[in-house]
């Protein structure tokens, strides 16, 4: 279906997929999962690339219903300034569509920092790859996948 759902089948992780009609008009694609879904928007997490100094592309994955702290993510990564990376970057670095990025299955496998608020959950949902999408497991096994930071980053 998407690299993202190949690569835990290929790992026998164990995770579900939702899907559900995505509406066009809608640019809020973490609301609108936890809408669609019926889902705790402290459980849905977005997957936001970030720019550190300018010379390395991250993820960041947070709840859908929170704020990405800049100098958290900089810190994490030892770096001075953080951006919200070019969507042209982001596409061709992951492979996937804004509003589609999955932290799994990229393109390019990019450095992970899962916000910790996750670990109070006992399964949480990221994108699977494509809006509409979304794909539910352990965060325990997302950050394996990842190998990931996991600490608070949010503002």
């Amino acid at each position: 279906m998407t690299p993202a759902i190949d690569l835990l089948e290929k790992q026998k992780i164990v995770f579900q997929v939702h899907q559900y009609a995505h509406d066009k008009g809608c640019d809020d694609y973490g609301m609108e999962a936890v809408s669609k879904m019926g889902a705790n928007p402290k459980q849905v997490f977005k997957t936001l690339v970030v720019n550190v100094d300018d010379s390395q592309l991250v993820v960041a994955i947070l709840p859908v219903s929170k704020k990405l702290s800049m100098k958290q993510v900089a810190k994490v990564f030892s770096g001075k300034k953080v951006k919200m990376a070019d969507p042209s970057d982001v596409q061709r670095s992951t492979g996937y569509i804004l509003g589609g990025v999955s932290p799994l299955g990229q393109k390019k496998r990019l450095k992970a920092v899962l916000d910790s608020s996750a670990l109070n959950f006992a399964t949480v949902y990221v994108s699977a790859g494509r809006r509409g999408l979304e794909i539910e497991l352990k965060a325990e096994d997302l950050i394996a996948q990842l190998n990931a930071y996991c600490t608070e980053i949010c503002g």
